[in-house]
């Protein structure tokens, strides 16, 4: 490998290319459970919680844990913060993340990225996509409830439903 050189604030562009090389095919830390290869030791540790279900990093405003420090970042920021630094050129409307903005801005363009391979039926959002692999040509995993087993498209929306079994009403009405 050649030594990374800079010469009057340049850098030879080959060995930075070769520099680049390594570093994408140097992976020596080896996950032990899969086949996963990192070039980090940190990366590894990082990725090790997927099969111990660690996880160190605290939200200090409620009880939720994750795994990784941007998690909890991206948490808090969701959950916690009212600050909305994206916008809709559209119509106005604030967003507290690109994601939301993204989708939210299909509803004006009338965008449908999301394709069937079976079909011709195009859709504005990948969770209603799987939906309908589900549903019209029987593609995908159904999450059933295992006290009535209803069925449904995904996962978060059978932990919803999970909740009603419990008791719980998760949503509070803002007028009685």
């Amino acid at each position: 490998m050649n030594a990374l050189f800079v010469a009057n604030g340049s850098i030879d562009q080959a060995t930075l290319l070769d520099t680049a090389e390594f570093t994408m095919e140097y992976k020596p830390f080896k996950c032990p459970e899969c086949d996963k290869a990192f070039s980090e030791s940190g990366d590894l540790t990082s990725h090790m919680r997927v099969y111990t279900g660690d996880k160190p990093y605290k939200c200090s405003q409620c009880d939720k844990s994750f795994s990784q420090s941007s998690s909890l970042q991206t948490h808090k920021r969701h959950v916690h913060s009212n600050r909305r630094p994206y916008d809709c050129r559209y119509c106005g409307k604030m967003f507290k993340g690109s994601r939301h903005l993204k989708r939210h801005v299909y509803t004006h363009t009338g965008a449908k990225p999301y394709s069937c391979r079976h079909c011709s039926d195009c859709f504005t959002h990948h969770s209603t996509l799987k939906a309908h692999l589900l549903k019209s040509h029987n593609e995908g995993t159904w999450f059933t409830c295992h006290i009535c087993q209803k069925k449904f498209s995904n996962n978060g929306h059978l932990k919803r439903h999970l909740l009603r079994h419990e008791g719980m009403k998760p949503y509070i009405c803002d007028e009685c």
